[in-house]
């Protein structure tokens, strides 16, 4: 199994006062000639906007992009007549197929919104534009993976267009937990939300990302402390 590490803090890092984000892969004014994707995962970003703030109406096309409130409120619009807030515990997703536009802007005039914005190429191109999003319960994650993504809405998680299953983990410390491949060939990112664990001889902090390739066995991980993780497996 091939692994490489993604350091939080070599992440691509832009503050525009608004809006505070870092980029895993190449996106916006962040350019690294080794990080333009990782297979079928374009973008990864990991945003905090502040209160009141957010984007303005954007046009998307062709991708499946997913959205992971982390803490806080996201109030989402978008062209299709969309109009939603999503919460923590709560996954949105979007297929862009032959174009939409949406806005997102943080629903507090209080506090700030954490989230995830995660965009996938797609298997198929110029789909019908399509919109999802479902609610976790945080039970259903506890000391166990909870799939939330699928390419076939499996075990009422939210679908696109790509065989890729993302899956939301929260686990206690002093454990040993395993991931198993749905699909022989794909690879995996895993970003490790909160916490620490260990696998391998790499041990991950909060907000660090992994590569895993050439996967011939379960994925096995110890955790040394509380952590919240997410695993994209995606084809590579």
């Amino acid at each position: 199994m091939k692994l490489t590490v993604h350091r939080s803090g070599c992440r691509g890092h832009a503050n525009h006062g608004w809006l505070k984000t870092w980029h895993t892969f190449s996106f916006a004014s962040y350019y690294n000639p080794d990080r333009m994707h990782f297979g079928a995962l374009r973008v990864l970003n990991d945003d905090i906007i502040e209160a009141g703030m957010g984007f303005g109406t954007h046009p998307h096309d062709n991708m499946e992009i997913i959205t992971i409130v982390l803490s806080g409120e996201l109030e989402h619009r978008d062209s299709m007549g969309n109009g939603s807030v999503i919460r923590p515990g709560e996954v949105q997703v979007m297929s862009a197929g032959t174009g939409i536009q949406h806005s997102e802007f943080n629903h507090s005039a209080e506090n700030e919104a954490s989230l995830l914005q995660i965009w996938v190429f797609p298997d198929k191109k110029n789909v019908e534009p399509r919109y999802g999003q479902a609610k976790f319960p945080e039970e259903e994650m506890n000391g166990k993976w909870r799939t939330v993504v699928s390419p076939d809405g499996v075990d009422h998680s939210l679908w696109i267009h790509q065989q890729a299953w993302f899956s939301h983990g929260e686990f206690g410390s002093e454990s040993e937990v395993s991931y198993e491949l749905k699909k022989p060939g794909n690879g995996v990112y895993l970003f490790l939300i909160s916490g620490e664990i260990e696998i391998g001889s790499e041990t991950l902090n909060q907000r660090d990302g992994l590569c895993l390739e050439q996967i011939d066995s379960p994925v096995s991980m110890k955790i040394t402390q509380p952590s919240k993780i997410l695993v994209m497996e995606i084809p590579v």
